[in-house]
C-alpha cells in the first residue's frame, strides 16, 4: 500500500510551487528573452548548478546550428541523428514516445536458441549450485543465449557524442526499451523525456550468486560511463507497464529483467541530476559499480555528483547507492513504498552529503533504514525529516540498526548549489515540480 505524502505548512509560497529551475538561455538581456520562445534545446545548466556546472560547466549542443537540430520520433531517426554531423554539437528533439523494444525478445533470438532447453540444462536439480555459465561454448544453450543478448544489446542501445541535447517537446516524450549510453565524452544535456526501463529477454542464470542462485539482466535506462558534464534533468524513470511484480518466478527465482534507471560508473565525473521522478523500480541507481582495485584505480578521486529536487518513489534500494564518488544529495523527497530496503547505500570509500531532504515512510518503516551501510565511510546527513519530523538519520540508523555503526562527517563541503529550499517545504515543491512534462 502506498503511503500518504505529508505536506508543507502554507509558508510555501505560490511562487515556491510555479517557479522554475535556475537556468542559462542562450538570448541575452531583459528584452532579448521576452522577445523569444523558450526552446529548451539552447538551455544551459545554470552556474553553481551542482557538480556538472563545474570548471567548463555544461551546455549540451545548445552552440548547434540549424543544420544539426533534428526532430525525431522513431528509433531509427533517433540513432541517425546522433550519428550524423560528426563531432558539431547538436540538438536532437524528441517528439512522443518512441519505442526501441524491437517487434519483439523473439526478434533478437539466434537459430537454436530455445528457452525452454536453456531452462532444461540448467536447473539446479541437473547443473547443482556451485558453478556458473561463463564457461560454457558457443553452440551451448547459455552460448546460444549470450549471441541472442548481444543481438538486443547491439539494437537497444544508443551512444551519445559529445556537445549533444536530447529533449523532449512537449509532456508526452520519451522512450520505452531505450538504453542511452553517454560514454567517453564531454558535455551532454538530457532532458524532459520519460524513460521505461528496458527489459532484459535474455537474462543469465546465475546458480552461484546468494545460496539460492539469480537470474542477472542487463540494461539501465541510462548509463554515465567515464563522461564528464552531465545534465539529467527533468525526466521521469520508471518500469512503467512492466512492474518486477509481472515478470515470471524460474528456479524459484524472479526472473529479473530490469537492470537500474541511471548508472554513474568508470570515472565518470561533473554530473548534476535535478528534477527528476525515479518511480517504480528496484535497483535504481549506481554511483561506482565495484569495489575491486582495477575499479579503484579508474573512480578514486571522481564521481562527483549531485542530486536535488528530485522525487523517488515506490523504490525498493539504491537512491543512490555510492561508492568512491563526492555525491551531494540535497531537497529531495523519498517516498516509501512496498519492499522498501533503504535508500542511500554507504560504500567504499563514499564521500556522500545528504542534507534538507524528506523523507515519507508507511507505518511499520523505521527511518533507520534509510541509510544501508556497506563499507565503513563517513557520510554527512543534517537537516533531514522523516514523515514531517527533523530527524538525525545517522543516530537513528545507529540505532535501529545493530552492528552497522555509521560515522558522521563525509569530509567535504559542497558549495556548488543554486537556491537550497526548507527542508520541510520540499515535498510541495518537489511533487508539483519535478518529472517529464513540467519543464518550465
Amino acid at each position: 500500500m502506498r503511503p500518504q505524502k505529508w505536506h508543507a505548512h502554507a509558508t510555501v509560497t505560490a511562487t515556491a510551487l510555479i517557479g522554475c529551475t535556475a537556468l542559462a538561455l542562450v538570448a541575452t538581456g531583459p528584452a532579448a528573452q521576452a522577445a523569444q520562445p523558450r526552446d529548451l534545446g539552447r538551455q544551459t545548466l545554470a552556474a553553481h548548478d551542482g557538480w556538472g556546472s563545474y570548471g567548463t560547466g555544461t551546455s549540451g549542443g545548445a552552440a548547434a546550428d540549424a543544420a544539426h537540430v533534428y526532430t525525431v520520433t522513431t528509433w531509427d531517426q533517433f540513432k541517425a541523428a546522433l550519428a550524423d554531423g560528426g563531432s558539431a554539437p547538436k540538438i536532437v528533439r524528441v517528439k512522443g514516445t518512441i519505442d526501441a523494444d524491437g517487434p519483439s525478445c523473439a526478434s533478437f533470438a539466434v537459430p537454436g536458441y530455445d528457452f525452454d532447453t536453456y531452462l532444461k540444462t540448467y536447473a539446479p536439480q541437473t547443473w547443482g549450485r556451485s558453478k556458473n555459465l561463463d564457461g560454457e561454448p558457443d553452440d551451448s544453450p547459455e552460448g546460444l543465449r549470450r549471441a541472442s543478448a548481444a543481438v538486443q544489446d547491439a539494437y537497444i542501445k544508443a551512444n551519445i557524442p559529445a556537445d549533444t541535447t536530447i529533449v523532449g517537446i512537449g509532456k508526452d516524450a520519451g522512450f520505452k526499451g531505450a538504453s542511452l549510453q553517454i560514454k567517453g565524452v564531454d558535455n551532454v544535456i538530457v532532458r524532459n523525456l520519460t524513460f521505461e526501463s528496458p527489459l532484459d529477454c535474455f537474462p543469465q542464470w546465475d546458480p552461484t550468486d546468494t545460496a539460492d542462485g539469480n537470474w542477472n539482466s542487463e540494461y539501465d535506462s541510462a548509463v554515465v560511463y567515464g563522461s564528464t558534464h552531465v545534465w539529467m534533468d527533468h525526466n521521469t524513470f520508471t518500469d512503467g507497464d512492466h512492474p518486477d511484480s509481472t515478470l515470471p518466478y524460474y528456479y524459484g527465482r524472479i526472473y529479473e529483467q530490469h537492470d537500474g534507471e541511471l548508472d554513474i560508473v568508470k570515472g565518470a565525473d561533473y554530473v548534476t541530476a535535478s528534477w527528476n521522478v525515479f518511480e517504480n523500480h528496484d535497483k535504481t541507481i549506481l554511483i561506482g559499480n565495484s569495489d575491486s582495485a582495477s575499479t579503484a584505480a579508474v573512480d578514486r578521486g571522481h564521481l562527483k555528483v549531485t542530486f536535488h529536487h528530485n522525487l523517488f518513489a515506490n523504490l525498493v534500494e539504491r537512491a543512490p547507492r555510492v561508492r568512491f564518488g563526492q555525491v551531494d544529495s540535497y531537497n529531495n523527497h523519498f517516498v516509501a513504498g512496498d519492499g522498501y530496503s533503504y535508500s542511500y547505500g554507504i560504500g567504499m570509500e563514499s564521500q556522500l552529503v545528504a542534507e534538507h531532504n524528506a523523507f515519507t515512510l508507511p507505518d511499520g518503516v523505521g527511518a533507520g533504514k534509510i541509510l544501508k551501510k556497506w563499507k565503513d565511510a563517513p557520510v554527512t546527513a543534517a537537516d533531514n525529516y522523516v514523515n514531517g519530523t527533523l530527524t538525525d538519520l545517522i543516530a537513528v540508523h545507529n540505532a535501529e540498526i545493530p552492528g552497522e555503526t555509521l560515522q558522521s562527517g563525509a569530509g567535504w563541503t559542497p558549495t556548488l548549489r543554486t537556491k537550497v529550499d526548507p527542508a520541510r517545504a520540499v515535498p510541495g515543491i518537489v511533487d508539483h515540480r519535478a518529472g517529464a512534462g513540467k519543464v518550465c
